[in-house]
């Protein structure tokens, strides 16, 4: 990735957003980093570090680098609510100069500040789980401390994982967590309930289950290598008074999928700012 040298990278914790991120990295052929990962549970992470296509090293705690460690990027993936305990702990990965990713849901930047210092060089990213085989997508966002070259590393780790997307106003973050980053386990939701409604239809379980993945997998390859909206393809595979209208009636009455989901982001939007407020008032 990095042709004039070698960059390296640190992964502070390896929890499942991170373990997605590690695997896309690791089914890059031209990878040049030295990854340490920092994880004192690290089951996840030890399954992956037998790729020779990058170099790995796990550590248990930041005591445990080498001396001389100091990481050009690093990546906070913990979960909010203990960022607050792991910061103190980590500070010592990098220097002024090293750039700062974290991908905690609901952590603004003056809250990583508040540890890193007011001139860290600080950016948030959203990805999401998708990563894991390269089809995520990521959101962006960089604070003015972060240069040029930083944002050009950060971005292209974030496209060893997918798609990437700036922000540029940081109150944007928490309704992109809302969309994208939790957006995963609404469409697994939608698999699931589909075969279950199968199943009450009468099909067997496993015929259920395999119709429901496929269909929902199937339509996101479809919509992702189409140029369409969703709303014009949605259209396309509905016939006037057919069995898709049928379904879509129901699902489109006021109070139906879009008041659902219009509900449900709203509440995991406002989750996300909870979580900062929570952490500001300790």
């Amino acid at each position: 990735m990095m042709a004039d040298n070698v960059m390296k990278l640190c992964l502070i914790g390896c929890g499942k957003m991170g373990h997605a991120m590690l695997a896309g990295w690791l089914g890059l052929e031209d990878m040049q980093a030295e990854i340490s990962v920092i994880d004192p549970a690290h089951d996840a992470a030890q399954a992956l570090l037998s790729t020779p296509s990058v170099g790995v090293s796990y550590y248990h705690s930041v005591a445990d680098l080498p001396a001389s460690y100091c990481a050009d990027i690093a990546i906070l993936a913990v979960k909010p609510q203990i960022m607050d305990n792991v910061l103190p702990q980590v500070v010592g990965v990098g220097d002024s100069a090293t750039g700062w990713i974290s991908i905690a849901a609901g952590i603004s930047t003056a809250g990583l500040a508040h540890h890193l210092g007011a001139d860290a060089r600080l950016m948030r990213a959203m990805p999401n789980t998708p990563a894991a085989i390269g089809s995520g997508i990521t959101a962006l966002y960089c604070t003015d401390t972060v240069t040029a070259a930083q944002k050009q590393r950060a971005e292209a780790l974030l496209r060893a994982c997918g798609d990437v997307v700036h922000i540029d106003d940081e109150l944007m973050m928490d309704a992109v967590t809302a969309v994208s980053g939790s957006g995963p386990a609404y469409v697994f939701l939608l698999a699931e309930v589909m075969a279950a409604a199968g199943r009450k239809l009468g099909l067997p379980a496993d015929v259920a289950d395999r119709l429901a993945r496929q269909t929902v997998a199937g339509s996101g390859a479809l919509l992702a290598a189409e140029t369409a909206p969703a709303s014009q393809l949605r259209v396309n595979v509905t016939s006037e008074g057919g069995t898709t209208a049928a379904a879509l009636a129901v699902l489109m009455a006021e109070g139906g999928m879009s008041a659902l989901f219009d509900t449900a982001l709203a509440a995991a939007a406002h989750r996300a700012q909870e979580l900062d407020r929570c952490r500001s008032q300790e």
